[in-house]
């Protein structure tokens, strides 16, 4: 055999024989749930399908344990609004930022059963852990001490998927995408401040809706439940299509976001209840 037919020969061997590097593997939603260790890079790589996969698997699956099968509905909402629409393809900024939020979720999981310690560097992993750790021992059954609970340790995995898309990867927002945000820094800013939107909506709501005059207490409650996917749902469909044709340019008072996504929310809860 001539000389560079073994070099052809000695280099499939080798392939045959290295080590596939981990940022090549392709792990599965269920071994992701199974081994809660997959990073926010492998989650990234993921589509939005099989993220909803995952996160419904590490609910029924070891969340499940810590008394937690559905306290990320929500966010399946929001998933699959993804799913639907064609957003958060891998390498895209909402992708990033979607990824460290499973990622979060997944190393909290890990840490409150004592498997880990490691938060692979996302500060809502700590976060997250801490709140299963109290909602596992009774400590989180006052609703608006529960909501902010929940909202900071979402907002920890957040802000850091932002930092990682923006920052390591380079990639930002574009325009619809920023809009779009706003509306769950906004969802996030209502479950840490539930007080104040229930005093803002008996302010405000005669001129958003009369009925809600009446009913704010329960459309709080259902708007900001964790356990529940249709209204983060919905709120994705109304802020969307805001966002798409802007017609809150350059507004960030909770008040203007309040009288942009509220009335139709209410809508869609008078629905249903």
């Amino acid at each position: 055999m001539k000389r560079s037919g073994w070099v052809v020969v000695l280099a499939l061997v080798a392939g045959l024989v290295a080590p596939v590097p981990a940022w090549a593997v392709v792990r599965s939603p269920g071994e992701c749930a199974a081994s809660l260790d997959c990073t926010a890079a492998e989650i990234d790589r993921m589509g939005m399908a099989e993220r909803l996969e995952f996160l419904r698997l590490l609910q029924s699956g070891p969340a499940a344990g810590l008394g937690a099968p559905d306290r990320w509905r929500n966010i399946e909402g929001v998933i699959s609004f993804f799913r639907d629409h064609g957003l958060g393809a891998p390498g895209t900024w909402v992708s990033h930022v979607d990824a460290a939020i499973l990622e979060g979720i997944e190393r909290g999981i890990a840490i409150a059963l004592g498997r880990s310690t490691d938060g692979f560097g996302n500060p809502g992993s700590a976060r997250w852990a801490d709140y299963l750790t109290r909602l596992h021992g009774g400590g989180l059954t006052v609703r608006a001490v529960h909501d902010r609970a929940w909202s900071e340790a979402e907002q920890a995995s957040t802000d850091h998927g932002v930092a990682v898309a923006e920052r390591e990867h380079g990639v930002r927002p574009t325009a619809v995408e920023r809009r779009f945000f706003l509306f769950s820094e906004f969802y996030r800013w209502t479950l840490r401040n539930r007080p104040v939107v229930l005093d803002l909506l008996l302010l405000h709501a005669a001129l958003l809706n009369p009925a809600l005059v009446l009913r704010r207490v329960p459309f709080l409650d259902w708007f900001t439940d964790v356990r529940e996917s249709t209204p983060s749902r919905k709120g994705c469909e109304i802020a969307f299509a805001y966002a798409q044709l802007d017609p809150v340019n350059g507004v960030f008072s909770t008040v203007d976001l309040m009288f942009a996504y509220i009335p139709e929310l209410f809508e869609e809860f008078q629905a249903t209840h």
